[in-house]
C-alpha cells in the first residue's frame, strides 16, 4: 500500500496516452473543452513572472537528475566499502525518499506533459478538423481558401514568385535604425495577440486568453540547437530566442501561441504563425510573416524543379535586401554564442536534432523535423485560385532590389 497514489497516478497516465492514440475524438474533445482551462489559469500564474518559468522547471528537472545519479553513485560506493557501517544505513535511508520523491516529481511533469502536449499531439488535423465545413462557408471564407485540391509545379512556382515578390516589396517599407536593422513596432505584443484571436473568428481553437510572450534566457545555448523558439508544455510559455534577427519575432511567437492552443504539428502551427502575421495591419508583421515561410517554399520549389538552375533563375529574384534579413543569427552573434559557449555547436545540434526527432516519433509523426515544410501545401490549398496572385505575377515582375 506504501506506493498505492503513485501507481494509481501512473496508471491513470498510461490510460489517458492510449486514449489519446486510439481516439482523436476524445483529444478534440480535450482541447475544446479541457485544454482552455489550463491556458485561462495555469497560463495566467506562470505569465505573471518577467522570466520563462519553463526554463527554470527544465533547470530544477536536470538538477534533480545529476543528483539522482550522484546518490546512486554514492550508495555503490557505500555498498561496497561501508555497508554495515551506520554512515551507510542512513544514506540509503536518504536515497530512497530521495528516490521517491524524484519519481513523483517525474510522475507529475509526465502528466502535465500528456494533458498539455501529448494529447494535442493526437488531435485531428486542421484540414480535418475545418476542411469538412468548407463547401458551407462563405465564398472567400479563410477555412474555404485553406481547404482544396491538390496542386500542380506551375502553381508551386507561382507561388513562390509571389512570396518573394511579398517579400520584395515589403523589405524596402521596412523602418530601419543606422545599422540597417529593422525595427519592431512598440506594441508587437499587443498586435501578435490581437491577431491570433483574429484567426480566432475562423479557427475557435485559436479564440480566448493569450499570455505575454517571453525571450528564453539561455538563447545562446537554443542558438546552438537553431531553436527559434520553444513552447514550453509544463509550463504552457510561448518562448523565444532573443538572439536572432528581430523579424523573426513575430512569426516564431505567433507559430509557439499555435501550439499552445493545441496545434501541435509544425506545419500547422507554421501557417497559423503566417495568417496571423500577413493579417496584421502592421507593414513590419507582414514582413515576418511573408519570410518565415519564404525557405520552405524556395526550397521546395528548388527540389522539384531537379535543382535546375537555368529554370531557377528564370523565376523572380530574392533580393539582396531580402536576404540579408532572412537569417538566423549574425555573424557577429554566432560569435559570441560560440564564445561563451560549453559545449560544441555541433554535439549540441546533434543532440536536440536526435531528442527532437524521438519525440515526435513517440507522437506519431514519422517524417519527424521534416514536417515543418508540410507548410507549403498548405499555403498552396490557401491560395488556390487566389486572384490576388494572378494579378501581382500579370503585371511587370520588376521589384526594385537593394
Amino acid at each position: 500500500m506504501k506506493y498505492t497514489k503513485l501507481t494509481i497516478a501512473f496508471i491513470c497516465i498510461v490510460l489517458l496516452n492510449i486514449m489519446a492514440w486510439v481516439s482523436p475524438v476524445f483529444c478534440d474533445w480535450y482541447v475544446w473543452y479541457i485544454l482552455p482551462i489550463w491556458v485561462n489559469t495555469y497560463a495566467r500564474v506562470t505569465s505573471l513572472f518577467s522570466f520563462s518559468v519553463g526554463e527554470v522547471m527544465l533547470g530544477i528537472g536536470v538538477v534533480a537528475t545529476i543528483i539522482l545519479v550522484l546518490i546512486g553513485v554514492i550508495y555503490g560506493v557505500g555498498w561496497t566499502w561501508f555497508r554495515h557501517g551506520v554512515w551507510y544505513s542512513r544514506s540509503k535511508e536518504y536515497g530512497r525518499k530521495y528516490l521517491k520523491r524524484y519519481i513523483w516529481m517525474f510522475v507529475v511533469v509526465s502528466g502535465i506533459m500528456t494533458l498539455n502536449c501529448f494529447i494535442p499531439y493526437h488531435c485531428s488535423s486542421l484540414e480535418e478538423k475545418y476542411g469538412g465545413f468548407h463547401q458551407q462557408a462563405e465564398e472567400n471564407s479563410m477555412v474555404n481558401r485553406l481547404f482544396s485540391r491538390q496542386y500542380t509545379l506551375k502553381e508551386l512556382g507561382d507561388l513562390r514568385d509571389y512570396i518573394v515578390i511579398k517579400c520584395n516589396e515589403l523589405a524596402v517599407r521596412m523602418e530601419r535604425d543606422e545599422a540597417g536593422d529593422i525595427l519592431l513596432p512598440e506594441n508587437m505584443e499587443t498586435l501578435l495577440i490581437e491577431g491570433m484571436q483574429r484567426l480566432g473568428e475562423d479557427f475557435w481553437q485559436l479564440s480566448g486568453y493569450y499570455p505575454r510572450p517571453k525571450q528564453l534566457t539561455l538563447s545562446g545555448f537554443f542558438s546552438q540547437q537553431m531553436i527559434k523558439g520553444y513552447f514550453f508544455p509544463f509550463s504552457l510559455e510561448a518562448n523565444y530566442n532573443g538572439l536572432m534577427e528581430e523579424i523573426n519575432f513575430p512569426a516564431t511567437i505567433c507559430h509557439e501561441y499555435a501550439h499552445l492552443k493545441g496545434f501541435m504539428y509544425e506545419e500547422e502551427a507554421n501557417m497559423i504563425g503566417f495568417l496571423a502575421c500577413i493579417g496584421s495591419p502592421d507593414v513590419t508583421l507582414q514582413y515576418s510573416g511573408y519570410l518565415s515561410v519564404l525557405n520552405y517554399v524556395n526550397n521546395e520549389f528548388y527540389e522539384a524543379i531537379g535543382r535546375n538552375k537555368a529554370v531557377y533563375s528564370s523565376h523572380v529574384p530574392i533580393s539582396s535586401l531580402v536576404s540579408a534579413d532572412n537569417v538566423f543569427l549574425k555573424e557577429e552573434t554566432w560569435e559570441a554564442v560560440e564564445k561563451k559557449a560549453v559545449l560544441s555547436t555541433e554535439l549540441v545540434n546533434k543532440v536536440s536534432d536526435s531528442f527532437t526527432e524521438t519525440t515526435m516519433a513517440l507522437n506519431g509523426v514519422e517524417d519527424g523535423m521534416r514536417s515543418y515544410a508540410r507548410v507549403v501545401e498548405l499555403l498552396l490549398r490557401y491560395y488556390d485560385g487566389s486572384y490576388e496572385i494572378q494579378q501581382i505575377l500579370a503585371r511587370d515582375n520588376t521589384v526594385t532590389m537593394k
